[in-house]
């Protein structure tokens, strides 16, 4: 019997032979050599093990011709074409959905993306005198204006921040920090190990949930360099907790003429209002004295990726000269964002209106349920039988470690595949393109409107070939 599997596996042609094939040919012009070679060995290599693994009996499912074979060719060529990175549809819910992405920019900043993107800048140059420039410059007055700052300087996130700032003021001396502020960031990467990188020693102090003023009071010796605050901005300690204020720790920092820093993580520049009313803005911040501020461009302020640092001139300054700075730099297409970004806070009602976090965020609730019926009418009549579609309350989040305790009430649209469809459902949504995202509860899949942004008929689509794939 084993003979037979051998006759299926000199069925199937070498490389050789398929390179041969004129519509393979016709592909190689198209493609390169090695391309070509190593998705017809990965075809080949397919075949080979479906033949070894198949039982005896299946081995006559097993389909082995050249049209076969150039079909798979084919796929495998166009899936070669195809970026990795794509676009996504976000229906949970969770506006600045880390592995998403966080923050989708305004068209403002989409604009100004593609006109530097297109053609030459003047990203280090000085129009004024053409000597070489500082590609800060173009964001510094901004920044200064909208926080009340000395200096500015960005980097690429809020991590290289922090460990450009602990570098430049730090390295090889001690900081002082709260036990209860050691917080663990995305990708499993801890507040030590950053200080750690930028050669600064760590001192703790304090507990968990409690740190008063004596506690950093009695840690300063002639090897402390900075008192460093860490904003608790993905997560709370409730209950039996006490904490030192900024105000209180920039005080101590005079006493002992220390600079003190302060770790915003999120950031937000205008107040948050009936959204969230304790969380600092970077301005609040700036005011209590603090010498440096630190914070994320692509959370609450809702721009791209970037660590944003603002303050004293005499420490931002310092930093700018740090050879760090160069490994760390903000690129040019980050920076043209940003700044479009940061304008749009200029006026803050605009920028309530224009940028998407800011859009999503301020939806009302009988607007989100108008949206939510519309899906939920157009669905049912899409998956008829194949399950059941309702509506139910529920609540939005900040997300991207922004606003941890606070949640937004919201129109839920839900659908209830048949029974033991529901994985089924989700990952045929997920493997759509563009892949929709969703959350599911209790065999359910919930799309939440405030984060589907004019997608609608994207979704209406995905569930029709899903229907149909079933059928």
């Amino acid at each position: 019997m084993e003979e037979l599997r051998q006759q299926y596996l000199r069925q199937i042609p070498s490389v050789d032979q398929l390179l041969l094939l004129p519509e393979i040919k016709e592909m190689a012009e198209f493609y390169s050599h090695k391309v070509l070679v190593e998705n017809i060995r990965g075809i080949l290599g397919e075949f080979r093990e479906k033949v070894l693994q198949s039982p005896l009996e299946k081995l006559g499912d097993i389909q082995i011709d050249s049209v076969i074979f150039l079909e798979k060719v084919a796929e495998a060529l166009q899936k070669e074409q195809k970026p990795s990175l794509q676009p996504a549809i976000n229906a949970t819910g969770i506006i600045l959905h880390t592995n998403l992405g966080r923050a989708p920019l305004s068209k403002a900043a989409l604009a100004q993306i593609a006109e530097i993107a297109e053609r030459y800048s003047t990203l280090e140059i000085d129009v004024e005198t053409g000597e070489r420039g500082s590609r800060y410059q173009h964001i510094e007055d901004l920044l200064c204006r909208l926080t009340g700052a000395e200096a500015a300087l960005v980097v690429n996130n809020n991590a290289a921040a922090v460990l450009l700032a602990l570098n430049t003021l730090a390295k090889g001396k001690e900081v002082i920090i709260s036990r209860g502020q050691l917080v663990e960031i995305g990708g499993a990467f801890r507040v030590p190990e950053v200080m750690e990188q930028s050669g600064a020693k760590l001192r703790e102090v304090g507990a968990t949930n409690k740190t008063y003023l004596r506690d950093y009071e009695q840690a300063i010796n002639e090897e402390t360099a900075l008192l460093l605050k860490v904003h608790t901005s993905n997560y709370r300690i409730l209950g039996f907790t006490a904490e030192t204020s900024l105000e209180e720790l920039v005080e101590l920092g005079k006493k002992y003429q220390l600079p003190v820093m302060d770790d915003l993580g999120s950031g937000v520049l205008i107040d948050l209002g009936e959204y969230q009313k304790d969380e600092p803005t970077v301005a609040n911040r700036i005011q209590t004295g603090v010498d440096v501020v630190c914070f994320s461009g692509d959370k609450l302020l809702g721009g791209p990726q970037g660590g944003i640092l603002v303050g004293k001139a005499q420490y931002i300054n310092k930093m700018k000269k740090n050879p760090l700075t160069r490994a760390l730099r903000i690129d040019k297409l980050s920076l043209a964002a940003l700044e479009a970004t940061l304008r749009a806070y200029l006026n803050p009602q605009k920028a309530i209106e224009n940028i998407p976090f800011w859009q999503m965020l301020s939806l009302s609730f009988p607007v989100l349920q108008e949206r939510a019926e519309g899906m939920a009418g157009r669905l049912k009549e899409i998956v008829g039988s194949l399950g059941t579609v309702e509506l139910e309350e529920g609540t939005s989040k900040a997300g991207g470690g922004s606003l941890p305790l606070d949640e937004f009430p919201t129109m839920l649209v839900s659908f209830a595949p048949q029974e033991g469809r529901t994985e089924k459902w989700e990952a045929s949504l997920r493997k759509n393109r563009p892949p929709i995202f969703t959350r599911m509860q209790k065999g359910k899949i919930l799309l939440d409107p405030r984060t589907i942004r004019g997608e609608e008929e994207e979704i209406y689509q995905a569930f029709q070939k899903i229907r149909d794939e079933l059928n």
